[in-house]
């Protein structure tokens, strides 16, 4: 038997693979994630990172300015204060790290770059957990909202334009978007992270932000196990007022994301995480993989899956090789 339908037709060379592709990515569709702490002297490596940083405010800027140039669309801002406590109460302190290094960033490249923010208490509380903990040490959901509407405030102060809700309290969305509109913050816009996972995956960003947690973070962030509640978790998020929603994270949670995007009228984002890009990076250096191609792969699998935009800590390099 002779095949008459013959799919390779449309595989034989590079130019027609390039002409036939169902999905293309671009550099304004990828988001840096970066990392700033209070009190370096010099940029420092994150061991579980290769080529991550926590960064000095200098040095920030300056990634900053890279990441303008490659012609990514955005930045997102992650700090590490050098002082803690129960509330995280740097987190909205004017001259805390996360909204100094904000103002800095949004002055350097403000118009080149969709300068966003981590809104999120882990980082500031010297407990770990992404919320005021009650007199029983479980969080408690409807302070810790108190919490974010005052570091929404501070970060739209401070010229953030996107405000990246990861915190996954009940109501989040609503709580930020009512405090935002009633200081005359109205075009601030808000990324809901709907669909965040408790997932082991984050294991290398605990480092990068130097996590204080003990236990886990499973009574908030949902269970692996659902797929019908991320798209839950969306649906409210944008009924809250949401602009943009968020599946975190991406490789393994691209069920999740295609149900996500086939619903959602407004833009679909994914974080390809820590781990994620932690494990890219051990397989390549022990040559068990092709280092670009996994990276151009794993990121056209996010795209193909239905993310409008993904956060990645290759942006930078791979909006190089897009171009």
């Amino acid at each position: 038997m002779i095949p008459t339908v013959r799919p390779r037709r449309l595989r034989t060379t590079p130019a027609m693979r390039r002409l036939t592709a169902e999905h293309r990515l671009h550099p304004a569709e990828l988001i840096l994630p970066a990392f700033v702490r209070e009190g370096l002297g010099e940029p420092r490596e994150i061991s579980a990172m290769p080529g991550v940083l926590q960064h000095t405010l200098d040095s920030l800027r300056r990634a900053a300015v890279e990441a303008a140039e490659s012609g990514i669309g955005g930045i997102m801002l992650f700090g590490v204060p050098a002082v803690r406590d129960a509330r995280g109460s740097a987190a909205d302190d004017p001259r805390g790290i996360l909204n100094v290094a904000t103002r800095a960033v949004a002055a350097e490249v403000g118009d080149a770059l969709v300068v966003q923010t981590d809104l999120c208490l882990d980082e500031f509380t010297d407990h770990g957990h992404c919320g005021v903990l009650d007199a029983h040490g479980e969080v408690d959901n409807d302070t810790t909202l108190d919490r974010y509407r005052a570091m929404a405030l501070a970060q739209a102060e401070a010229g953030s334009a996107l405000l990246g809700l990861s915190g996954m309290m009940d109501g989040q969305v609503a709580a930020v978007r009512d405090a935002l509109d009633a200081a005359g913050h109205q075009g601030t816009a808000i990324l809901g992270y709907s669909a965040k996972y408790a997932s082991a995956f984050y294991g290398p960003f605990r480092e990068a932000v130097d996590s204080q947690l003990s236990g886990d973070r499973r009574t908030y962030q949902q269970d692996p196990a659902n797929r019908r509640e991320g798209l839950r978790e969306a649906e409210l998020d944008i009924a809250e007022g949401a602009d943009v929603v968020m599946v975190k994270p991406a490789m393994s949670y691209l069920d999740v994301l295609a149900d996500v995007a086939s619903a959602s009228p407004v833009p679909v984002w994914a974080y390809q995480v820590s781990g994620e890009a932690a494990m890219i990076e051990a397989a390549a250096a022990n040559g068990w993989i092709d280092r670009r191609r996994t990276i151009e792969e794993s990121v056209i699998g996010i795209k193909r899956a239905g993310a409008d935009a993904i956060l990645s800590y290759f942006a930078v390099e791979l909006a190089g090789w897009l171009r």
